[in-house]
């Protein structure tokens, strides 16, 4: 089984990740410290492995800790294959991208309780996530954004699929939607948070927005 990793422990909130499936993808855990409520972000694959991801959080509050909401970043099978498990065992509540909700429940068999548009906030107990629609990788990418003006210390990006260390998700060879992601990219990330924000990618390791940055020009150049 995998293990979990501590990838920030912030003033308020602690970050934890998980890697699953052959597909490495990250599913990460947010945990309030003042209240115990949590986040996860992206039940991917590998139930069992979630679960223990869970467990490896019991004392990131002195609160008892409790999965409120998951946050599902886009539609793709990958990201959603234990959603339907994870969601009939916590009773946790759903939020995704409106435009990607029916590929979601496809997908998944899971209707999505909160359909997300860009700016939209969620607050579960105090933990707040701002959702940033990021159109290209799917119609309904959503980036779920904690903001460091919320008393986190720090912003931070669950970029999903649509933001890497090295460039925008994959849009196929599809140039509409490169401009498109690569425009929101620009536009709701880079041209509104600073570059010490992190970026939590949906497979991968973590960069910042200042790394990145100056590769803006050759990413738009090289098209994908």
């Amino acid at each position: 089984m995998n293990v979990s990793t501590l990838v920030l422990d912030l003033p308020s909130v602690v970050i934890r990740r998980i890697a699953v499936s052959a597909m490495a993808n990250n599913v990460y855990l947010l945990t309030a410290k003042r209240t115990g409520a949590q986040i996860l972000v992206d039940a991917a694959d590998d139930a069992p492995a979630v679960r223990a991801l869970l467990d490896a959080s019991a004392n990131d509050s002195q609160e008892p800790t409790e999965l409120k909401l998951i946050a599902t970043t886009h539609s793709h099978w990958d990201h959603v294959r234990a959603l339907a498990e994870l969601t009939a065992e916590t009773g946790a509540a759903t939020v995704a991208g409106r435009a990607d909700s029916a590929a979601i429940e496809a997908e998944s068999g899971v209707v999505t309780g909160r359909l997300l548009d860009h700016g939209d906030v969620v607050d579960v107990d105090g933990l707040v996530l701002k959702a940033v629609h990021l159109r290209g990788h799917t119609p309904g990418s959503i980036a779920y954004v904690l903001e460091a003006g919320g008393g986190s210390g720090a912003t931070v990006i669950l970029s999903g699929d649509s933001l890497f260390p090295g460039g925008v998700g994959n849009t196929e060879q599809d140039p509409e939607r490169f401009t498109s992601l690569l425009n929101d990219v620009e536009e709701r990330l880079f041209g509104v948070y600073p570059d010490d924000a992190f970026v939590l990618p949906g497979h991968g390791d973590a960069t910042t927005l200042g790394a990145e940055r100056p590769a803006l020009p050759e990413w738009r150049n090289r098209g994908w």
